[in-house]
């Protein structure tokens, strides 16, 4: 249906121009700076998201597996459970990482820097180089050309909108898509084998930042569930390697 807008509408929109401003005005008084909501299409919430976690420069991280094992070492002796930890741009990381070791569940420290990790021994506390073997690097998942950035750009498929949804109080895009198996590895630290998996994200609609990733892996016909967290974007963080000489 076509409206045409007549002289009253016209007059209407004179009068109520005054209005809308000042209420904009009023507005940007009462805060520090204007929010600006991404488009909530898939196309430009995920070239946002894309450039958004390719900047980052620090942020703190969760990664918490359910389900079948995951082993982190080549005797398949340590089952990850849990890491969190913080990234440093550009290759640093750290992590509490939580493992189950038959039917005890201990925890260990690791560090990795430009691609070389330390980790505590889990019984004294010291520092020592991880043994060869040892899976998990989080130090690659802001890694520009591997890491989030390349696999929000061009590594996924099949992509679904969801719609915009409410997480833990707060306003998220919803995503699904089929991720690349390239890059899928890299999103979860090196700890499974390459593979194409169904990926559920949930976006912040004002920084593209993602927030929250759910997806599952399979393993000799086993099912591992996986949920990703990233929190306290841009808060600096120190990253130094560990003092394994004293």
């Amino acid at each position: 249906m076509n409206v045409r807008y007549g002289d009253s509408m016209k007059r209407s929109q004179v009068l109520w121009f005054p209005l809308v401003v000042s209420l904009f005005v009023a507005s940007c008084d009462n805060s520090n700076e204007a929010v600006t909501t991404i488009p909530p299409e898939p196309e430009i919430v995920l070239s946002t998201a894309s450039a958004a976690m390719g900047s980052v420069e620090f942020v703190r991280y969760e990664i918490a597996r359910s389900g079948a094992p995951v082993y982190i070492d080549n005797l398949e002796t340590l089952n990850f459970a849990l890491a969190e930890g913080q990234f440093s741009a550009p290759s640093s990381a750290n992590a509490v990482v939580t493992l189950a070791v038959g039917n005890i569940n201990a925890q260990i420290g690791a560090i990795a820097i430009d691609g070389q990790t330390w980790l505590t021994n889990p019984i004294t506390g010291e520092w020592a180089e991880a043994p060869s073997g040892y899976e998990f690097d989080p130090s690659t998942l802001f890694d520009p050309e591997l890491g989030w950035r390349p696999l929000l750009a061009d590594g996924l498929s099949d992509v679904v909108w969801i719609g915009e949804e409410t997480r833990n109080s707060e306003p998220r895009y919803h995503v699904q898509a089929v991720a690349d198996e390239d890059r899928v590895a890299v999103i979860l630290a090196g700890l499974i084998r390459k593979q194409p998996v169904d990926l559920d994200m949930w976006i912040d609609p004002e920084t593209g930042y993602v927030r929250e990733a759910e997806l599952s892996t399979e393993y000799q016909g086993q099912i591992s569930d996986w949920y990703i967290e990233f929190s306290e974007f841009d808060v600096p963080i120190e990253i130094e390697a560990p003092d394994i000489e004293g």
